[in-house]
């Protein structure tokens, strides 16, 4: 079965298995807190020998309890994970992902019935509003951060989750307004005419990117200020789009002499948000940069991929994934904007059939390839949940077998990619 042939239905099947998957492995509130979630950076693997010691609430029947210090341990480990490393911007595109699925139970009614993990549990939205609660809080009660595109990162989701609320007929938290109040002034003095414009990175202020540069212009653009979104997409295609590849490489930055020095890996990351802007600004040059950098996409950014059980169904390929950490986010990104370019009626027609594969063949991938989470690993609250492979090319169990540490970044990135696969046949559809 190829990926042009699946129902609109099944792949909002799909996307809500991943919703749940993600948010049973990983959701939990911060510090006990009500009102609050974050997304752990890490699901621990087991060793393969065999399975943990069952708590208290799982253990069979006739079977002793565990001891009360393994009990006692195991509720401290939402605070030992303060420890851990903290990816603000993977929570941004944790909320980002509810969005998604909250578009989704708005189509089915917005009830109890149409939520993602079923009528007992919240739904997607207000996950994501405990969710950003939970950010500041872990963010030591401030949403700034050292890095603009991080914050441009969850300004662009507070401002879809407003929007989620105004569509559901409710409003939108006063809270989220002032975060974007904040981070807009944070933004304003990113940008700045060093280099000959563009916004920096971080607060270093010594290296300017696209990976800032663009997901702050569509939050420009998105809030209605776009002489400054057009500025720096004009800047992007100045000084880091490579005309050969037609791709937008990494950064620049000043060498000790004073000269402009590119940084020119290229990313499927960085293209995403750029794609995003040039359509929500619109224009004749920036439609056809768009259908430019699709092009550009399909022809060096993807890789083969085998009906191997990790496949689309019929060999060809998908996109390029990018590994584990902060990289195992990029490919979803861009599978949320080329999603947006295949629904863009004013696009060429070929463009947009372009866009629409490389995101439902990544999708169907992705799907394919994933692996169930075994008794092993399961609570009662995982069963059923499945683990996704940090590569679409490859299946799950060979990335991500019962061992290993499985990383949120990449889960999201799965997450993301089959919420694109909806959003692209119920366009099509419509």
């Amino acid at each position: 079965m190829t990926s042009s042939s699946t129902s609109l239905t099944a792949w909002q099947d799909r996307a809500n298995h991943a919703a749940r998957s993600v948010t049973a492995l990983f959701g939990r509130k911060l510090l006990f807190l009500p009102g609050t979630h974050l997304g752990a950076v890490l699901l621990q693997g087991r060793h393969p020998a065999g399975p943990p010691t069952p708590s208290t609430q799982e253990q069979e029947p006739g079977t002793q309890p565990a001891p009360r210090w393994r009990t006692a341990l195991r509720r401290m480990r939402p605070a030992a994970s303060l420890a851990l490393p903290w990816h603000y911007w993977w929570q941004a595109h944790y909320v980002d992902c509810l969005v998604d699925a909250g578009r989704r139970e708005l189509g089915g009614g917005a009830t109890p019935a149409a939520r993602f993990d079923g009528p007992g549990r919240p739904s997607a939205g207000h996950l994501a509003s405990r969710l950003v609660t939970g950010i500041r809080l872990r963010n030591a009660l401030t949403f700034v951060n050292s890095y603009y595109d991080d914050m441009a990162w969850l300004a662009l989701a507070t401002l879809r989750l407003d929007r989620l609320a105004e569509e559901t007929r409710r409003p939108g938290r006063r809270r989220n307004a002032v975060v974007r109040a904040s981070l807009a002034l944070q933004f304003d003095a990113a940008c700045t005419d060093d280099l000959g414009g563009g916004t920096f990175w971080s607060k270093k202020r010594d290296f300017k990117n696209t990976p800032a540069t663009a997901p702050v212009a569509l939050f420009y653009a998105r809030t209605g200020q776009h002489a400054k979104a057009q500025a720096l997409l004009d800047w992007l295609d100045a000084t880091l789009f490579d005309a050969d590849q037609a791709l937008y490489l990494d950064g620049a930055r000043l060498d000790p002499s004073g000269e402009v020095v590119l940084e020119r890996a290229v990313y499927t990351y960085n293209q995403g948000p750029v794609l995003g802007a040039l359509l929500e600004l619109g224009g004749e040059a920036n439609l056809a940069r768009a259908a430019v950098l699709v092009d550009a996409v399909q022809r060096l950014l993807t890789v083969p991929c085998s009906s191997n059980g990790a496949g689309t169904g019929s060999g060809g390929s998908v996109l390029r994934c990018e590994g584990t950490g902060d990289g195992g986010l990029f490919t979803g990104i861009l599978c949320r904007y080329l999603a947006l370019a295949a629904a863009d009626r004013r696009l060429p027609a070929a463009t947009r059939a372009t866009a629409a594969r490389l995101v439902t063949d990544t999708a169907e991938a992705l799907w394919s390839g994933r692996r169930p989470v075994g008794p092993g690993e399961a609570n009662a609250r995982r069963q059923g949940t499945s683990i996704f492979s940090l590569h679409a090319a490859k299946p799950a169990a060979a990335t991500y077998p019962p061992s290993a540490a499985v990383e949120l970044s990449t889960q999201l990135q799965a997450w993301m990619a089959l919420e694109a696969a909806a959003a692209v046949t119920a366009a099509a559809g419509a």
